[in-house]
């Protein structure tokens, strides 16, 4: 740029800026600029109350012990003082986590307390002398530990799983299907399944695998916290399949026939599952006592027993003729 151009072009900025309009604009942008450092030096000198978020480590943890559950790591501390000193509280790393020595506090019987008394002694030896601590949530910080007992459950599904219209599901598969839990020996001993945290599906159609999380216990330590889940849908369909009539409580020296002696069952089934039904899997009855107690033309039958997976179930006839034979 040449120098009459720079000239004019510092000129124009200047005109800019030193017109009369201007030059009230930037008198006010002072005074605005001193009131703000005012009010702001007059708030920050005022006493206040601010909550903090510490958080708790365990240090000098032995390398034979491990710790369980999943209690709380980080205590809530309210600190009262000048605005000035707790906006250094909050940008600075004078609030640094609080560290709480495992051999002082763990007890013989896999649990250990560090009380909310030596948290405020730890606190204000980092804190300013006007700072005052006025509550700490929650009053203790407690651990759960062993010594490596542990033992394999299975996972149960918590939740609910609606199918698509038309679908039912057929199974839920974890990945891994249980997992370890670490916990002291009555924990264990009380702990026959774990649970997953809520999961919530509808109009569920295809295959769907999910990632859960093992619901929390405390005092217990899970391996993994996180599985799959996959959710397998299938297709629902009416089908029936003949099936021979079993006569039930008759006499060692009689013989109860029925006509006909096989009988139909509708069911509604999964697509996929009805393949591998077979007539023997359900149970239909005739019981010698009825007609004995109750002599009629016919006797009653009853379905006593259908295969997994199979709902709506029923026989076509309720009552068969039948023949009593003397052997």
């Amino acid at each position: 740029m040449s120098d009459s151009r720079l000239k004019r072009t510092l000129r124009l900025v200047g005109n800019f800026f030193f017109s009369s309009f201007n030059k009230e604009f930037l008198i006010f942008l002072f005074f605005l600029m001193l009131s703000g450092t005012f009010w702001l030096v007059l708030t920050l000198n005022e006493t206040y109350e601010r909550e903090f978020l510490i958080p708790v480590r365990l240090v000098d943890v032995p390398k034979n012990v491990v710790i369980t559950g999943d209690g709380e790591d980080t205590i809530r501390v309210t600190i009262r003082d000048k605005g000035y000193a707790l906006a250094t509280y909050m940008f600075s790393d004078m609030l640094r986590p609080i560290e709480v020595n495992f051999k002082n506090y763990a007890k013989t019987e896999g649990r250990g307390s560090f009380p909310s008394a030596d948290m405020k002694k730890q606190l204000e030896q980092r804190l300013y002398g006007g700072s005052k601590v006025t509550a700490i949530k929650p009053e203790r910080f407690e651990f759960f530990f062993n010594y490596g007992l542990n033992k394999r459950v299975p996972i149960k599904l918590l939740g609910k799983i609606t199918p698509g219209e038309s679908y039912y599901i057929a199974k839920t598969k974890f990945s891994p299907d249980s997992i370890t839990i670490y916990a002291s020996e009555s924990i264990l001993d009380s702990i026959k399944y774990v649970f997953t945290e809520p999961l919530q599906l509808s109009d569920v159609t295809d295959t769907i695998t999910e990632n859960v999380n093992i619901r929390k216990m405390l005092g217990v330590k899970c391996l993994p916290a996180v599985v799959d889940v996959s959710i397998y849908p299938d297709v629902l369909t009416e089908e029936s399949i003949e099936v021979p009539i079993t006569p039930i409580n008759v006499p060692a020296n009689k013989v109860l026939r029925t006509f006909p002696s096989r009988v139909k069952v509708s069911f509604v089934t999964g697509a996929s599952l009805f393949r591998s039904i077979r007539p023997e899997s359900f149970s239909v009855v005739a019981d010698y006592n009825d007609v004995a107690d109750h002599p009629s033309d016919k006797c009653n039958i009853y379905l006593r027993a259908t295969p997994s997976g199979v709902n709506k179930a029923k026989t076509e006839l309720k009552q068969v003729d039948y023949l009593i034979e003397q052997q």
